[in-house]
């Protein structure tokens, strides 16, 4: 007997619930000489800008590329 792995499903939204539907959040736009803050890493410039892929971060002593979506990441 072979168990298969679990499959996420997401949550549809019929038009006929009295409950609004989840608003996507917007992915935020970073540009170069941004001051930031990470979760992890503290408070950062942003250096280079990948196509809204990755941002390169200055923390001080050491630089970081953080991948989209920014979820720790927040704009100052």
């Amino acid at each position: 007997m072979t168990m298969k792995p679990a499959r996420v499903a997401q949550r549809r939204h019929l038009p006929t619930s009295p409950f609004a539907a989840p608003v996507p959040r917007p992915v935020e736009q970073f540009a170069a000489r941004d001051q930031v803050t990470h979760d992890k890493y503290g408070l950062g410039v942003v250096i280079e800008v990948e196509d809204q892929i990755a941002v390169l971060v200055d923390f001080g002593g050491h630089q970081e590329r953080i991948p989209s979506p920014f979820a720790k990441l927040t704009k100052l």
